[in-house]
């Protein structure tokens, strides 16, 4: 570490900062590297805009846009660059007819002509930010690698003497060419990955950094109207926080006593079953009765829509929308398609840490597997996600479908392991009657029953029956009977 570390300044974006460990060290030159679309004139203008803001005058040197375009693509964000100085290298000069026989100069002339005028614009300005747009252009009229890297030097020795800040621009044109690595202080990339379905999705790596600590690896941003927003991977060892684990009920009976008195503060629950078993009805229960006892509570739906949900829960006697109402219960539809991982965690952290939310329900996994990469990925994000929740004592519960009825029944993903408890579902047959069955099957709080039960759902509420003792084969969907076990009667069901 060196003296940087109390004088970075910032890159204009809040997350980009937070990876940085602070900002940049100023006076640098930084490479930000990226395809066509990745976000990097926006960065630049960003960067440049921030220090505008605190009294920095700003240089926008540009090779590859006219400065119409550029103003357009900063009134697109809501911005004026009005109060940016911007140099156009490809102004109607290059186009006049008496500038023509410049186009067929050496190439070693017309890139000096271009540093040159680089430099004199520097000079005239004295800029604090330089944003220089983009090298590709530089990269063409060198045409030569050595003599590229000369100016790139030179241009470096040159911002550096006049204690400028500088992010150079380059869209990847030349994969092979890796000059500018060892060249640049730090080298920040910008990742676009096209979908098959859905929305693109955008990341950034922190290639290097010399003399400060970042936080490494990929992680996620946004491009919209307003510029960039980047989200830090979690890292769920930087966030801890001390709090009395305490078990609460659930709201129903029944389900207390399967998991040795309830849902235990600072702990995840996972409930399985298959479509319709009733699943989300189980954790709306539960979530209704931590806004009964006061507690902030945020449910992340992926699967159903608003008024579907609020509807099915009004239908079964749990009326959420005064709690929406008053701001103590918030409910998010979450479309996997359009969703960044790395997003979907920003957001239970805003939850967690601006809203004091102590009550999270996601439902359901499946849908979110859908936006990573690969379930690889997904067990990962779970494991720094639940991690994290946990340290913050917030109790959570996640939904999990499997794939079958009765039977043999599959999951996506196995992630009982990550849990602190599950909640096992299955339906079965009895008398020509299909009917569900509860049980759990891991407990790391308590002291849990190992019973198989019997759950109805209805307007009444949640009703768990005597354990399935006469059974055997219940959680196969095709029990056999061998004793006199009592069915509950039949009472009107809810869709689940």
């Amino acid at each position: 570490m060196n003296t940087a570390d109390t004088t970075r300044i910032s890159t204009g974006i809040a997350g980009l900062d937070d990876i940085l460990g602070g900002g940049l060290t100023p006076q640098r030159v930084y490479l930000v590297e990226g395809s066509p679309g990745a976000g990097k004139t926006t960065l630049g203008l960003q960067f440049l805009l921030d220090g505008a803001s605190r009294g920095e005058s700003g240089l926008y040197i540009t090779l590859s846009e006219t400065a119409d375009e550029l103003a357009a693509v900063a009134r697109s964000h809501g911005w004026s660059i009005d109060v940016l100085s911007v140099f156009e290298l490809a102004g109607e000069t290059a186009l006049d007819i008496d500038a023509q026989q410049s186009v067929f100069h050496p190439s070693e002339v017309e890139l000096g002509e271009t540093t040159r005028n680089v430099m004199d614009k520097v000079d005239e300005v004295k800029p604090v930010r330089v944003v220089f747009d983009s090298l590709s252009e530089m990269r063409l009229l060198a045409q030569n690698p050595l003599r590229y890297r000369r100016q790139i030097l030179a241009l470096k020795q040159f911002f550096t003497a006049r204690d400028c800040t500088v992010l150079l621009l380059d869209d990847k044109t030349s994969q092979s060419d890796q000059h500018l690595h060892s060249i640049a202080h730090g080298v920040i990339s910008l990742e676009q990955i096209a979908k098959e379905f859905g929305k693109e999705r955008r990341r950034v790596n922190i290639i290097k950094m010399r003399g400060i600590r970042f936080r490494g690896g990929y992680h996620d941003y946004i491009l919209n109207t307003g510029g960039i927003t980047m989200f830090p991977r979690l890292v769920a060892s930087e966030h801890l926080r001390d709090f009395v684990p305490a078990v609460r009920a659930t709201g129903a009976e029944g389900i207390d006593a399967l998991l040795g008195g309830g849902l235990v503060r600072g702990t995840n629950t996972l409930i399985v079953g298959p479509s319709g078993i009733g699943k989300t009805t189980v954790s709306t229960r539960c979530l209704l009765t931590a806004l009964e006892r006061g507690e902030k509570a945020a449910f992340y739906l992926f699967d159903e829509g608003l008024g579907t949900f609020f509807a099915r829960c009004l239908a079964l006697g749990m009326d959420l929308r005064p709690y929406a109402d008053s701001g103590q219960f918030t409910i998010h539809h979450i479309d996997p398609a359009e969703l960044a991982p790395g997003e979907f965690a920003q957001m239970l952290r805003d939850a967690v840490e601006l809203h004091r939310t102590e009550f999270i329900v996601i439902d359901s996994l499946n849908a979110y597997l859908q936006a990573m990469p690969g379930e690889q990925y997904l067990v990962l994000q779970m494991h720094e996600l639940l991690s994290y929740l946990n340290q913050q004592g917030v109790t959570t519960l996640l939904v999990l479908g499997q794939h079958g009825m009765v039977g043999e029944v599959k999951s996506d993903v196995d992630l009982s392991y990550l849990s602190d408890s599950t909640l096992l579902m299955r339906f079965f047959e009895s008398n020509g009657r299909l009917r569900r069955a509860i049980t759990v099957i891991k407990s790391r709080a308590a002291a849990h029953s190992l019973t198989i039960h019997e759950l109805q759902l209805g307007r009444d509420g949640i009703r768990i029956g005597e354990a399935l003792e006469g059974f055997d084969g219940v959680l196969s969907g095709l029990p056999s009977y061998r004793g006199s076990t009592p069915m509950m009667a039949i009472v009107p069901d809810a869709d689940s």
